[in-house]
């Protein structure tokens, strides 16, 4: 079993080591004498890994320091690099390269490149991808809508582009399964890959997910291996000198609007995101009047934000000297117009957050109004980012002009940035943790024994257990493994409900199965507790089912058994629908298109037979209601059915007593009526019986009520301690079973 052993340690180790540095170490002294020390080790931590992402507050100098990434990769591959940005940043970006004695030059064709290039993302689809050695995302918070068309053709473009670097602020403002998209495109992980490692999906709405009650440090270790998030030198352990803000003043008008013919005395106060626009257009001329008070009575710089051209007319017209740039300008006019504003050739910038929310520096600009605000909290932050930023020497005022039918915006507003503050404040701490240690968690451990007259159960990783157990010496097993993706039970990297992809999940079970052949005896059975598992649109792009069963069908038929039986165990699909609120499931689809109607997911119980002769039959006697194993025909009429209806799913062993604080609340154990019709059909009083996923001890409780002897293996503590206790219970009962006639 060495060889195996060995082979399982590497899997573990590959399984740990997600991210394998890729890149190239660099003499210090060749790095830009501009840099500051922090800048310094990131840019360093960023070459040598290849691919990296730098999730730096605005004003902490990730221009320079992806100018100087590529600048050194572009000459250690002897091959040009690219940056992508968005709207008019190239020229700032050209502008801080010369300051710093680096030359960047704009990507007009495949025939001009060379060194550091640089051009807008709405260039994309005219870039030749093959002629750069590296690329570099600017603002890549563009990453992440999941669907978008963007989105896609920078990953599929870039795919094989072997140095990669993504720079925003914020890469994930509203939840951290967006850092998905950053993983996959540096090549880490697929957003799918990372989804199945550390989120789990709650039914209903398909799109919410949330990190693994036990995944949440294992997940923020992850993100920083290949990533480094601060909103200042001092998160990495560097002097926060010189980075002091001044104060950030809000200021907010709410405007009352008028009462409307809606048969209430007072107007709503909360607008959906579909009624917004309308809102906006019923509010315009109160709002934007106050807008205008506010301006017109200063004689400082002003960025006002809008979200409708309507609102620019108004607003131009009210304002004098006022310069809009809107969607529908050339990007030759933009470009210009939004440099001129932030060299203080005019006072006053009227815009919208898509077009100027990103990249600029609008440091010589103290005050911006938003004349209308939405539910994007990415939007609000990188908007007021370009005014408020390290560098900034002056309070930078906030205006802020809602109405009272807009609170529920705000409230949305303030729940994100809370999450994002949660966010940040959990990356920065794994990352200073992990900033120079490798992760230390061993992957052998001590074997704890629980050993009773009947019973054995081992505390740890059943892959290293089962090797200890003798040859040909199990009887019958019958187990629940964990259903890759589905369900997380522990932070283990030993658990194999932690695994990012089905194949990973089956590598590892395939450890178990080929010593579960090795430990059965010739001509004895296996039983499978399983489900096909449901495909989530909000992950993979489409809903459907995946065949869990086929799946471990192919892997005992790979180790050798023989595919014997299968039995069908009826749920009720109301039952189902209320719990995952599956699509398929509501009535009210038959109505909208019945095609993607289903009917509800069963279980299986699959049978896998040892191949050779059984030395030791398991039989039967109907004649005799006292005797061992009496099985009449009545009831060996209800096991031979192909559809076991009648399993009551609540006769469970209390999953509350294993239960830890970050558990799912899912979690359930195999129903006690499954296991004694295996137990009862398929083994003998006196034979062992093996679960390699003890659990809270199911199976092996029923076994020795049922006079046998039980053997099991836990990796998880408080379900091993809770298994303890169910032996206990189980010996303190009558060993000998009772038959029930069902």
């Amino acid at each position: 079993m060495s060889n195996n052993n060995n082979e399982y340690t590497k899997f573990l180790e590959q399984k740990r080591k997600s991210v394998i540095a890729s890149g190239f170490s660099i003499d210090e002294n060749s790095l830009n004498p501009a840099l500051f020390d922090f800048q310094r080790f990131i840019v360093k931590r960023a070459l040598h890994l290849g691919r990296f992402a730098i999730f730096a507050d605005c004003g902490l100098g990730k221009t320079l320091m992806q100018i100087e990434w590529a600048n050194h990769v572009s000459k250690q591959t002897d091959k040009p690099v690219l940056i992508l940005c968005p709207l008019a940043v190239a020229a700032q970006t050209i502008a801080e390269g010369e300051k710093f004695g680096i030359k960047v030059s704009r990507y007009l064709s495949s025939e001009q490149v060379e060194g550091v290039c640089i051009t807008n993302y709405d260039q994309i689809e005219n870039i030749d991808a093959s002629l750069f050695s590296g690329v570099v995302l600017d603002e890549s918070s563009i990453l992440k809508n999941f669907e978008g068309k963007t989105k896609e053709l920078i990953i599929s473009m870039f795919a094989d582009t072997p140095y990669k670097l993504a720079c925003t602020a914020t890469p994930s403002p509203n939840d951290p399964m967006e850092l998905g998209n950053h993983s996959e495109f540096l090549n880490v992980m697929s957003r799918n890959e990372m989804l199945a490692m550390y989120f789990v999906h709650d039914g209903g709405d398909t799109a919410k997910w949330r990190i693994k009650g036990h995944a949440e440090q294992a997940f923020w270790d992850f993100v920083s291996q290949w990533a480094i998030m601060l909103s200042n030198p001092a998160d990495i352990g560097f002097s926060a000198t010189g980075y002091d803000l001044p104060d950030l003043i809000y200021h907010e008008r709410q405007i009352k609007t008028d009462g409307r013919e809606n048969g209430k005395l007072f107007n709503d106060v909360s607008v959906s995101a579909t009624e917004f626009n309308q809102e906006l257009r019923l509010t315009k001329v109160s709002r934007l009047s106050e807008v205008a008070t506010i301006v017109n009575k200063s004689d400082e710089s002003f960025l006002i934000w809008i979200k409708q051209d309507e609102e620019g007319d108004f607003l131009k017209h009210e304002i004098p000297g006022a310069i809009e740039v809107r969607g529908s300008h050339s990007p030759e006019y933009k470009e210009k117009m939004l440099l001129g504003f932030a060299n203080g050739e005019f006072r006053v910038l009227i815009t919208e957050a898509k077009i100027a929310q990103f990249g600029l520096n609008f440091q010589n600009c103290r005050n911006q109004v938003f004349a209308s605000l939405d539910f994007s909290f990415e939007g609000l932050y990188q908007s007021i980012r370009r005014s408020y930023r390290f560098g900034q020497t002056q309070n930078v005022n906030i205006y802020l002009v809602t109405t009272d039918t807009m609170r529920n915006v705000v409230a949305a507003i303030e729940k994100k940035q809370q999450q994002f503050n949660q966010m940040q404040l959990a990356m920065q701490k794994s990352i200073n943790k992990n900033m120079n240690a490798e992760n230390k968690q061993k992957t052998d451990r001590v074997d704890t024994v629980f050993e009773t007259e009947n019973a054995t159960l081992h505390l740890g990783d059943c892959v290293q257990v089962t090797p200890k157990i003798k040859s040909k010496s199990i009887g019958f097993s019958i187990f629940s493994p964990p259903f890759a993706e589905l369900y997380t039970y522990s932070d283990e990297l030993e658990d194999m409900g932690n695994s990012k992809n089905y194949n990973e999940f089956l590598y590892a079970f395939g450890f178990v199965i080929k010593d579960l052949f090795r430990i059965m005896q010739d001509g004895r059975n296996v039983a499978v507790h399983c489900m096909d598992l449901p495909i989530q649109k909000g992950k993979e792009g489409y809903i459907g089912l995946r065949d869990f069963s086929g799946m471990i069908l192919q892997a005992f038929n790979d180790a050798g058994f023989i595919y014997h039986s299968r039995v069908t165990i009826w749920k009720d699909p109301v039952t189902e629908m209320q719990r995952t609120k599956a699509l398929g499931l509501l009535h009210k689809q038959i109505k909208k298109d019945a095609v993607m109607s289903r009917v509800g997911i069963p279980d299986y119980l699959m049978i896998f037979r040892k191949p050779g002769i059984n030395e030791n039959p398991v039989t039967h006697q109907d004649s005799d209601p006292g005797k061992p194993n009496y099985l009449p025909v009545s009831l060996w009429q209800k096991y031979a059915s192909p559809v076991w209806m009648d399993i009551d799913y609540s006769d469970t062993l209390n999953a509350r007593e294993g239960r830890a604080e970050k558990d799912e609340k899912h979690i359930c154990p195999l129903q006690l009526p499954t296991i004694e019709r295996a137990l009862h059909l398929w083994s003998n009083e006196g034979d062992t019986v093996f679960t390699p996923f003890a659990g809270i001890g199911s199976e092996l409780y029923q076994a020795v009520k049922m006079g046998r002897r039980a053997v099991g293996v836990e990796l998880k503590t408080s379900y091993f301690t809770a298994a303890c206790e169910n032996i206990k219970a189980a010996e303190a009962k009558s060993l000998q079973f009772e038959m029930k006639l069902f």
